[in-house]
């Protein structure tokens, strides 16, 4: 059942009466367009939605984004402010009207010029991180969240299908770069989920690497792609690797040591598993492997409406992962100076085991270019 905007505001509430405080407050941001199915611009001008533990939400909201607010159906009291105007006394009235001590927000989104702001309309207001429960709100998807997740996956597997076709040798990363972001769009995505990685040969060893444009692909070479789609609010993150004419018996030793790593991570992910748990299955794979000095990265991340959020799949972590959960299972091995692999699929954690949401072949591909 979709939920409504009361039940969402009434999420937020409940996280902040369990971490003891009156209020919790939101940016934009993704838990911002979580809480109420519309998304604003995070920009120069503060905007704000404090939910209290008791009684009604409440918004500072810029003058100029009242119209697009007034879409939201927002029931509480709002304090807008003008540009020439400036934002102290909304804050000031905001504060007044809640009559609240403490107040937890996001730390790892809200920007310090807000908390300044807070501070300085009430200078007792004790703010607290409460970054991981209200994001943790987000862990466990709903079937809409994972339909939109399915809807960018499935866009972002089209576009790969019709980039791979259209390969040539000496084209740049930077032209193949262009070609994904322009099929992407072709099929469907809403924007970007973030800037594409296309990297070859040398270049596909850097686990966040940026396309170049003097770089003319050849016979040889490891050419990995890591990318997705953003529909419906949602990001797809998605990596192959394939390879340009021919592979190496290298190549084909670490594609090999990658997939069965990744296969590995597919084995036992299932709901009440540990995100240390799925790391260590994944990376003892390719720990146990002639390449274990080519390790450089944990095994993934949670995926929602942000790329990277909770869990974070590595050593250490010893979160439970419950039904719902989607992460990145994506292991790699990179030598630096020759070349690169990571495969990468989105994963759903079920009550039995887990459905891999990607589904673009991972084989060992050599393009004819």
């Amino acid at each position: 059942m979709t939920q409504t905007l009361t039940d969402r505001l009434s999420d937020y509430a409940a996280v902040a009466a369990d971490l003891g405080v009156d209020a919790v407050a939101l940016v934009p941001g993704p838990n911002f367009t979580r809480a109420l199915n519309q998304s604003f611009m995070s920009h120069e001008r503060p905007f704000l939605l404090v939910i209290p533990a008791s009684g009604a939400a409440a918004a500072l909201v810029p003058n100029l984004e009242l119209r697009s607010w007034d879409l939201v159906g927002f029931p509480g009291a709002v304090f807008d402010w003008r540009d020439q105007d400036g934002y102290d006394a909304s804050f000031a009235a905001l504060c007044a009207h809640l009559n609240i001590s403490s107040l937890a927000v996001e730390g790892q989104v809200m920007r310090v010029f807000v908390h300044h702001a807070l501070k300085t309309a009430q200078p007792g207001l004790r703010i607290v991180d409460g970054e991981k429960a209200i994001s943790g709100l987000r862990m466990i998807k709903t079937p809409q969240d994972i339909a939109a997740l399915q809807a960018a996956i499935d866009i972002s597997e089209r576009a790969l299908n019709h980039v791979l076709g259209n390969v040539r040798l000496g084209q740049s990363e930077t032209d193949i770069e262009q070609a994904l972001i322009q099929a992407l769009f072709a099929e469907g995505a809403d924007d970007l989920a973030f800037t594409p990685i296309v990297a070859a040969g040398d270049n596909s060893a850097r686990p966040h690497a940026h396309a170049r444009a003097d770089y003319a692909v050849k016979a040889g070479d490891a050419l990995l792609f890591d990318f997705g789609a953003r529909k419906h609010g949602f990001a797809a993150d998605i990596t192959r690797t394939v390879f340009l004419r021919h592979a190496s018996d290298e190549a084909h030793e670490v594609y090999g040591t990658v997939l069965r790593a990744n296969l590995r991570g597919h084995e036992v992910a299932r709901a009440g598993v540990t995100a240390h748990e799925i790391d260590d299955a994944v990376t003892g794979v390719l720990e146990a492997s002639a390449f274990a000095d080519r390790i450089r990265t944990k095994t993934g991340h949670g995926l929602g409406r942000d790329v990277h959020e909770a869990p974070y799949i590595m050593r250490g972590n010893h979160m439970t992962l419950p039904a719902g959960t989607v992460f990145t299972n994506e292991p790699g091995l990179y030598d630096i100076g020759n070349f690169g692999v990571r495969i990468e699929d989105d994963v759903l954690i079920t009550e039995t085991g887990c459905t891999s949401l990607t589904r673009f072949p991972k084989e060992l591909t050599v393009l004819p270019c």
